[in-house]
C-alpha cells in the first residue's frame, strides 16, 4: 500500500516516488531567491552543505536522446564524458523547454526522480565519495538528501566520471 503525502507536506513527484519505493530520505526546504544566479549554489549555501555534496540535474541531448546528468554544483558537466558514458558520440545541452516538457519539472527544479518520462540517467562518480548527497526534490527551494546508491538504484543510473571542476 502506497503512503499518501499530506497536501501541505510539500509532496512532489520526486518525494512521492521516494516514499513509494520505501527509500530513506530527508527533505530540506529553503527560501528560493529568484535573483540567485545559480540554483545549486544557492541550495548549498542555504542548507549549509558543501557544494560538492549538492548535485544539479541537467538534461542533455545525446545523439538525439534526452539524457539526465547529475553532477556536483561545484563543477560543470563534461559533455564528451556524458556521451561516452552512455555509448554515444555527441552530446549538447537540451532545449530548456524540451527538458521541462519531458521531465514535468521547471528549470532550476528538475529532479532526477519522479520525472514525467523516465530518462536515461548518469550520476557523476564523485557522488560515491559521500554518505548522502542532495538533489532537487522537484521544485526550486526544495532539496532531497539520500544516499548516492539509492539514487543510482531508483533512476537505474550509470555511474561515471562526467563532472569536471
Amino acid at each position: 500500500m502506497a503512503k499518501k503525502q499530506k497536501k501541505n507536506s510539500g509532496g512532489t513527484p520526486a518525494t512521492v516516488a521516494l516514499t513509494e519505493a520505501g527509500t530513506a530520505f530527508t527533505v530540506h526546504a529553503y527560501e528560493h531567491d529568484p535573483a540567485s544566479p545559480s540554483y545549486g549554489e544557492e541550495a548549498a549555501e542555504a542548507l549549509g552543505v558543501s557544494p560538492g555534496r549538492v548535485f544539479k540535474t541537467l538534461v542533455a541531448d545525446v545523439d538525439g536522446e534526452l539524457t539526465v546528468a547529475v553532477v556536483p554544483v561545484a563543477g560543470q558537466l563534461d559533455l564528451k564524458a556524458l556521451a561516452s558514458a552512455v555509448g554515444g558520440k555527441r552530446a549538447a545541452m537540451a532545449d530548456p523547454a524540451a527538458a521541462e516538457r519531458t521531465t514535468g519539472y521547471v528549470r532550476g527544479g528538475i529532479s532526477p526522480l519522479g520525472q514525467r518520462k523516465r530518462l536515461r540517467t548518469v550520476l557523476d562518480a564523485s557522488a560515491s565519495e559521500h554518505a548522502t548527497i542532495c538533489v532537487s526534490a522537484g521544485r526550486r527551494g526544495l532539496e532531497v538528501e539520500l544516499s548516492p546508491a539509492d539514487l543510482a538504484a531508483l533512476t537505474s543510473a550509470v555511474v561515471a566520471p562526467i563532472g569536471r571542476a
